[in-house]
């Protein structure tokens, strides 16, 4: 009987150990997802920067 008593033990004491790490293994869910993109700045910085320079280099050549 003392036996049986002791693998119960043993058994009790093993599910304690066991169940709560597969609970604590479990993956978290994915973040939600962003918003939509702002505004893109790509090509559009390049075309002001460019109109810019020319219409500079057009005054400076006007002034003389």
């Amino acid at each position: 009987m003392k036996h049986n008593k002791q693998k119960a033990f043993f058994l009790v004491l093993a599910l304690l150990f066991t169940v709560p790490a597969l609970f604590a293994v479990q993956e978290l869910p994915p973040p939600a997802p962003l918003g939509p993109p702002g505004l893109p700045v790509d090509g559009g910085v390049l075309a002001l920067l460019v109109a810019g320079l020319f219409y500079g280099v057009k005054k400076s050549f006007n002034k003389k």
